[in-house]
C-alpha cells in the first residue's frame, strides 16, 4: 500500500485549495447573517480554546451537536466550518463549532482533552447530551469522545454517546512515516494508543460514520472497519471526496442532517 497516496488528501484532490478557500467565505458569510449566535466562547484558558455557538432561535432549549473540524490535527480552525451548522439549525438542533491547539506545537492527546473540556463546557451550560460530529481529523476525535469515561470526569456517562464521524481516521500508525504523519510526532506506541479502532465499543454508543465514494480505499475502508467494530452504521457518500464530502451539511433536507437531527434528539 502507498500510504501517501492513499492519506494526502490535497494531493489527492488538486481543487481541494479552491474548496477550502470556499469554506472559509462561506463561513464567514453564515456567521455574519446567523442572528442566535454566541462567538469565541472560551473552554480553556488557551487563545484557541474557544468555540462558536449556534441557535436554531431564542432560548437555550435546544438538542446540541458539537462539529469539529478537520485539518489532519495540523491545520484550520473554527472559522472554516460554521456554514456546516446551517442544515441542523434548520432541523431545530443547536450547533457548537469548536477550534483546538494545532499539532506538532503541542500533542494530539493534548487536542483529544481540549475538545472533552469542550463538550463539558457544553454540558455545564445546560446540554444534557451533546451529539458528536466531525470531519477527517475531527472525524476521529469525535470517535475519542465518545470512548471517554465522562463520569471519571465527573459528568454524566454518555454525554457524548452518539456521533456522526464524516471521513475519519480511527487508526493512526498507517500515518507514520507519511508526510501527512510527520507533524504529529507520534512513535507506534503513541499512534496505536489514540486510535479509537482499537479501543472498546463504548457501552450504548450509537454511530454513524460516513465517507465519499470518491475517497481513497484507505479511507473508505476505515470508515466500514470501525463502523463495524463499534456496531454502528456506515455510509458512502457517491461521487464525493474528501472536501465536497461536506457539501450535505448544508442543506436541511439531506439524509445525512436528517440522520444526525434524528441522533441529536
Amino acid at each position: 500500500m502507498d500510504a501517501e497516496a492513499e492519506y494526502n488528501n490535497r494531493a489527492r484532490v488538486p481543487e481541494s485549495g479552491t474548496i477550502i478557500a470556499g469554506w472559509a467565505r462561506d463561513a464567514a458569510t453564515f456567521r455574519e447573517s446567523w442572528a442566535e449566535k454566541e462567538l469565541g466562547i472560551a473552554y480553556g484558558a488557551e487563545e484557541r480554546e474557544r468555540l462558536d455557538l449556534f441557535r436554531p432561535g431564542p432560548g437555550g432549549d435546544w438538542p446540541v451537536a458539537m462539529f469539529i473540524h478537520g485539518g489532519y490535527w495540523q491545520a484550520l480552525d473554527r472559522s472554516f466550518a460554521s456554514h456546516c451548522a446551517r442544515g441542523l439549525l434548520a432541523r431545530g438542533v443547536a450547533v457548537a463549532v469548536p477550534s483546538y491547539d494545532l499539532c506538532p506545537r503541542v500533542a494530539l492527546g493534548t487536542i483529544v482533552e481540549q475538545m472533552r473540556a469542550a463538550a463539558g463546557l457544553l454540558h455545564r451550560r445546560g446540554a444534557k447530551r451533546v451529539l458528536g460530529m466531525g470531519h477527517s481529523a475531527g472525524g476521529h476525535l469525535t470517535a475519542m469522545l465518545m470512548a471517554t469515561d465522562w463520569p471519571a470526569r465527573g459528568m454524566p456517562a454518555g454525554l457524548v454517546s452518539r456521533g456522526v464521524a464524516i471521513s475519519g481516521v480511527f487508526e493512526l500508525w498507517p500515518l507514520l512515516g507519511t508526510s501527512v504523519g510527520a507533524g504529529l510526532r507520534l512513535d507506534e506506541a503513541e499512534a496505536r494508543a489514540l486510535s479509537p479502532a482499537l479501543l472498546a465499543p463504548p457501552e450504548g454508543a450509537v454511530l454513524h460514520a460516513v465517507v465519499g465514494g470518491a475517497e481513497s480505499g484507505e479511507f473508505r475502508r476505515q470508515t466500514r472497519d470501525f463502523a463495524a467494530n463499534w456496531a454502528g452504521t456506515a455510509e458512502e457518500l457517491a461521487g464525493l471526496d474528501h472536501f465536497t464530502v461536506l457539501e450535505p451539511l448544508a442543506d436541511p433536507g439531506s439524509a445525512l442532517v436528517k440522520r444526525a437531527a434524528q441522533l441529536a434528539r
